[in-house]
């Protein structure tokens, strides 16, 4: 969810509009995952390296998430979209706080789409708190990825990322979900995440599906393997792999 000051600053505005229409491009991105059968859909909000920013920015910020997951809340419950919010908790205020957890509560029954929302999140600072809290199980995968899910709050693991979408012309990485990605496919994309919408993560989808995805094995040139559905599952569809299809914009 990269280039919303950019995209502001590019038309002479101040970046908090660019953030407001950063919030647009979210509802019109999960509306188009729901349409395209994803089933985990993780945005990547605000990074714990974000806080080095202008006090001002932050705290607007934190206005936004809270009006977005308030206002939303009613939309995801009619969609069955199931919201959940990963990160630190500790630096967010009590207000925020509040309607992280009324959404939560209320969205939990869906099961039409996952949305990870990240706040306030570091790839980095998850695994170490996960070697914390699991010192004595560094060995089980099963164990340190249920560490991880502990470090940021989250109470269910979600299947590792299909697809990383990269958008607003960057091509690194910025403390992204270093144990989800390790086989993701990455496609980065110049849109500004204010103008990202349905044909932008369809052709994600569609680059997608156009790449061999190995694992560390070999696949016969004689087979011609199934096509998985990007993150998410696409509903109906699947092939072999490692892990569920999950996208991460």
């Amino acid at each position: 969810m990269d280039g919303n000051g950019r995209w502001a600053e590019n038309r002479g505005q101040p970046r908090a509009v660019g953030h407001i229409a950063g919030g647009h491009a979210v509802q019109r991105t999960v509306e188009a995952a729901l349409d395209q059968g994803v089933r985990t859909l993780t945005l990547y909000a605000f990074s714990s390296d974000n806080w080095k920013r202008p006090l001002t920015e932050t705290e607007n910020l934190m206005q936004l998430f809270g009006d977005y997951l308030r206002e939303q809340t009613p939309r995801c419950i009619e969609s069955s979209v199931r919201v959940g919010v990963i990160g630190r908790r500790d630096r967010l205020g009590p207000s925020l706080l509040h309607e992280i957890d009324a959404c939560e509560q209320a969205t939990w029954p869906g099961q039409a789409l996952r949305l990870r929302i990240a706040i306030d999140y570091s790839a980095r600072e998850s695994l170490i708190e996960a070697a914390r809290l699991l010192r004595s199980s560094v060995g089980d995968k099963r164990a340190f990825a249920s560490g991880i899910g502990e470090a940021v709050h989250e109470d269910e693991p979600a299947p590792d990322v299909d697809v990383l979408i990269r958008t607003g012309g960057e091509k690194r990485f910025s403390d992204l979900f270093g144990w989800d990605c390790q086989y993701a496919e990455v496609v980065f994309s110049d849109t500004m995440w204010p103008d990202f919408g349905p044909a932008d993560l369809q052709a994600a989808i569609a680059e997608f599906h156009q790449r061999e995805r190995r694992f560390g094995a070999v696949v016969p040139t004689s087979t011609t393997p199934d096509v998985a559905v990007p993150v998410l599952q696409r509903r109906g569809m699947s092939r072999p792999s490692n892990s569920q299809s999950t996208l991460s914009p």
